[in-house]
């Protein structure tokens, strides 16, 4: 079972930039580390899989010097997340996160990892209409491909997919992913 986190660098100005009207760039990146440290952190807690972290932003030594060494790192691929995201298919079992599900938690992430072994997909929904996590049984591309990413469309037409597909999906609970500043105030410790 591979874990794989995309994520970018903390660099002031290029992660968090949805946060940076509220709290400027430095705090907004501190803020996109916090939620990366805790994610990672969750992911190993889990033990259910191999960590990996899909980088960009900086070289692997700056993410090794963040992260610590024992994740396994692997650059992102160029092009958008469609593309990223079919680079780090196979093989698979293969779990995918994002780093901004500051409620996400051990318990949850064994929960994905169990569930395919009976089901083909597993999803996390996000409140605002997309998933925290998805994780694949076997590589499903079309899952990925001409997605409406960051829109609420993004779950409705995975569901979709799926249906047309013939597979019914492991649904974990739903979470709320930390991207607008008004998403801040469900988690005031990220700010303090």
């Amino acid at each position: 079972m591979r874990l794989v986190l995309f994520c970018k660098f903390p660099n002031p100005g290029e992660a968090k930039t949805r946060l940076i009207p509220a709290l400027g760039a430095k705090r907004a990146a501190q803020v996109h580390r916090q939620l990366a440290d805790r994610t990672v952190s969750v992911m190993m807690e889990a033990n259910a899989g191999t960590v990996e972290v899909a980088y960009t932003g900086a070289n692997e030594a700056e993410f090794c010097d963040w992260l610590g060494g024992e994740v396994v790192l692997v650059p992102q691929t160029d092009g958008d997340l469609t593309a990223r995201l079919i680079e780090r298919i196979d093989p698979t079992p293969v779990i995918f996160f994002g780093a901004d599900t500051p409620d996400l938690t051990s318990e949850i992430v064994r929960a994905a990892a169990s569930s395919l072994e009976q089901h083909e997909v597993v999803i996390g929904p996000a409140d605002d209409g997309g998933y925290y996590l998805i994780g694949l049984a076997r590589p499903l591309p079309e899952l990925f491909t001409d997605m409406p990413w960051s829109t609420d469309a993004v779950l409705p037409e995975t569901m979709q997919r799926l249906e047309q597909l013939g597979i019914e999906p492991f649904l974990l609970p739903v979470l709320h992913d930390c991207d607008r500043p008004e998403d801040l105030k469900r988690w005031p410790w990220l700010t303090a």
